[in-house]
């Protein structure tokens, strides 16, 4: 309830706000700020402050006489992936995480994950269990690949974790919960999975433990390849369970009754049957609700997705069904592109979350699904037997596209679709301050193109300054451009023009869904609309990331001249076309140092942060280093087969990572042609691949304070390419 108060005196309080829990109050406050006061709350990436129309005490616009009720349609208001904790938190200290709690409020946010610190706990659990600590040391991964170590994808890589690290990370959750308690969200903890540490086999021999097989290495290096599961139907599943709901709950107190656990993500049962596959649910639950009675289970249903080969309508019930009812929440975590809910008979009456997904290894890629957030959890909770119970954010990584979070918030407090041309213009009026009617269209287009995917791809970012193919363009040589991948790309009704998009066959494909030159304009529209915005923060933050996307997409039409110069033996236009690649990577690179929230140095500062000692310090920064680039294991002739997958445009990775990659590939196109012999693959790894894990191990510094001036540079670099 937001209400005007009875002033008593002339600086007493102007509205007050009243609400059933911390974070309605808080929710109510940011709702007042916005739709009365036309102000913009948000943070940047270092964790800073952004406003805009903030009014004065003494100024607050008043409301009508009855005030205004605000109530949300569904109860819950979940946020996080369980990979979010890898890809964005990572590196945090209290200070920042204080702020994104802060920040979760603002939003709404009321069922937070809550995974730091847990190999904390599971280091008291396995020692009841007479595994010691060095046991654990191959157990698990290093910090920035817990996520999957927790998953039982990994083992080992990028660890061990040193004592420091787990006794830090334990304080640190504990003033996590709290926060969460004080504005009275409830935190979701995690539960047993049957991930296991291979000491346990040998002190439990008999009990059914499991190798599974590999998971995305390049060798099936056993030193963090094929994990240990042991089997729900085990009586000692349920033991270790309830060992670890009750060792969470003798350090965090008794702060909640939600626990996630994904026995099944990316991991297959051994046979399809659906009483066997009921049995396996049934164990999964009593090994938390042993622990607490009350507990419920919070499952993704990304393997509903993933794996919808094997997750038939008979398996996907049996699981559902195998615990109480009420027992169980599902994540319809992909409901913003391939919702479940429609297809699933609503989960078979199992209680779900609408979710988007939206991003991937926290990629920086201009992307959404505006009328499907806007519309999308109305349709569900509406819909016929619904058992929708919330909407969600799962985001893999954070920190990019504020417009698309802006609005997905929202929807916990709306029970009507959502007007997204109206709601668009009063998002940039509030993001920037005022309304610039350059902005306010450049706005409508991007709403119509980068905002508007329909084609239903998982949209990584596969743009190939970041994603360099890794493949053998010579493989057409000999057929010229006969044989060539085309796609076709439909534009909004009542247009009647279309896109073609042409690539040699065989070559990766970077993601289009919408017409290059529509976003063109919206930046030439964003550029001329910037003299009045001069000082924004928010205005030079979009100006940055829209220009980073214009460029980069142009830079993948040049990466294909250049290849197709190469397959017609064009070694002239071959040469200007990589090196129009290879300066659009410096260019772009000068672009993102202008705004602190592009900076490489800002990752790699706040991992060496941490540190306490030099073993830690050199470790660290080489988990950072790894995960935004060649991710998992290498050998000489073979890159990683995650390679790329958390790509970053960042100021620094784009300079020294990216550019020194594409020079020595196209070097290596350039001798084949001189030859005139075949691209030899092979030698252009050798040659990059120990240059790629040189700069994972190395030490210099990268800035992480901005320089230049971003609408100078978007405007110089606007008039380079496109005037």
């Amino acid at each position: 309830m937001i209400n005007n108060h009875n002033k008593s005196s002339q600086n007493g309080p102007e509205i007050i706000i009243r609400g059933t829990t911390g974070v309605e109050i808080v929710s109510g406050l940011h709702w007042y700020l916005k739709y009365w006061c036309g102000a913009h709350v948000s943070w940047d990436k270092t964790g800073g402050v952004q406003t805009t129309s903030i009014p004065k005490p003494g100024s607050l616009p008043l409301l009508k006489d009855e005030g205004v009720k605000i109530r949300r349609p569904v109860p819950w208001n979940y946020y996080q992936n369980v990979v979010t904790s890898s890809y964005s938190f990572v590196w945090w200290d209290w200070e920042r995480w204080e702020k994104e709690v802060d920040w979760m409020a603002l939003q709404g946010i009321n069922l937070p994950l809550a995974f730091t610190g847990q190999e904390a706990i599971w280091q008291k659990v396995f020692k009841d269990f007479n595994i010691s600590s060095e046991d654990l040391n191959g157990f698990f991964g290093g910090p920035a690949f817990l996520a999957w170590a927790r998953m039982g994808n990994l083992h080992g890589w990028g660890g061990p974790l040193s004592q420091n690290w787990l006794d830090q990370q334990l304080v640190l959750q504990k003033q996590i919960i709290s926060r969460m308690l004080e504005l009275g969200m409830t935190p979701v903890l995690p539960s047993f999975s049957g991930n296991v540490p291979a000491a346990l086999t040998k002190i439990y021999p008999s009990a059914k433990i499991t190798r599974l097989g590999d998971w995305n290495t390049v060798d099936a290096d056993p030193r963090w390849c094929c994990t240990y599961l042991l089997d729900p139907s085990d009586p000692l599943f349920v033991e270790i369970g309830e060992a670890f709901i009750r060792k969470q709950i003798k350090e965090y107190g008794d702060v909640t009754d939600i626990y996630n656990c994904d026995t099944f993500n990316e991991n297959s049962p051994p046979t399809s049957d659906p009483d066997y596959i009921s049995t396996l649910g049934a164990a999964v639950y009593q090994g938390i609700s042993k622990g607490d009675k009350d507990a419920v289970w919070l499952m993704q249903g990304w393997l509903f997705y993933s794996d919808s080969s094997f997750w038939k309508p008979p398996q996907m019930k049996a699981l559902l069904q195998s615990v109480p009812s009420g027992k169980m929440i599902v994540l319809d975590l992909f409901a913003d592109v391939k919702p479940i809910w429609k297809t699933s008979f609503q989960f078979y009456g199992t209680p779900y979350i609408w979710c988007m997904l939206h991003n991937f290894g926290g990629n920086i890629e201009m992307y959404g699904v505006l009328d499907s957030i806007g519309s999308g959890p109305i349709d569900a909770r509406v819909s016929a037997n619904s058992t929708m119970v919330g909407v969600g954010m799962c985001m893999e990584g954070i920190e990019h596209n504020p417009i698309v979070y802006e609005l997905m918030s929202e929807m916990a407090f709306r029970d009507e679709k959502v007007k997204i041309n109206k709601w668009l213009k009063s998002y940039s009026h509030r993001r920037y301050g005022k309304a610039v009617h350059q902005i306010d269209a450049a706005w409508e287009i991007l709403y119509h193109t980068i905002y508007n995917c329909t084609d239903g791809i998982a949209d990584h970012n596969h743009d190939y300054i970041a994603v360099l193919p890794d493949w053998d363009p010579s493989t057409n040589i000999e057929s010229g451009m006969s044989n060539h991948q085309q796609k076709i790309y439909f534009l909004p009704p009542g247009n009647r023009r279309y896109l073609f998009q042409q690539t040699p066959a065989g070559m990766p494909q970077a993601h289009l869904w919408y017409p290059p030159e529509d976003v063109i304009k919206a930046l030439q529209l964003f550029l001329a609309g910037g003299k009045n915005l001069t000082g924004s923060l928010t205005y030079r933050y979009d100006l940055v990331d829209l220009t980073r996307q214009v460029l980069s997409k142009f830079a993948n039409q040049v990466y294909i001249k250049a290849v197709t110069s190469f397959q017609e033996k064009n070694i002239d236009d071959l040469h200007l076309n990589s090196h129009k690649f290879l300066q659009l990577i410096k260019d772009i690179d000068l672009l993102l140092a202008s705004d602190d929230n592009f900076l490489l140095g800002t990752w790699l500062e706040s991992a060496k942060k941490l540190a306490v000692n030099p073993s830690e310090l050199k470790q660290y920064e080489w988990n950072a280093r790894t995960q935004v680039t060649m991710w998992f294991d290498t050998n000489e002739t073979t890159q990683s087969k995650l390679h790329d997958y958390a790509n970053k445009f960042w100021s620094g990775i784009l300079q020294n990572y990216y550019l020194p990659r594409a020079t020595t590939y196209f070097s290596h196109l350039s001798e084949s042609l001189r030859q005139n012999k075949k691209f030899k693959l092979i030698e252009w790894r050798k040659q990059w691949i120990p240059m790629s894990n040189k700069w994972q191990e190395g030490n210099e510094l990268y800035p992480v304070k901005a320089k230049g001036d971003a609408l100078t540079i978007s405007q110089a670099l606007y008039e380079k390419y496109f005037s």
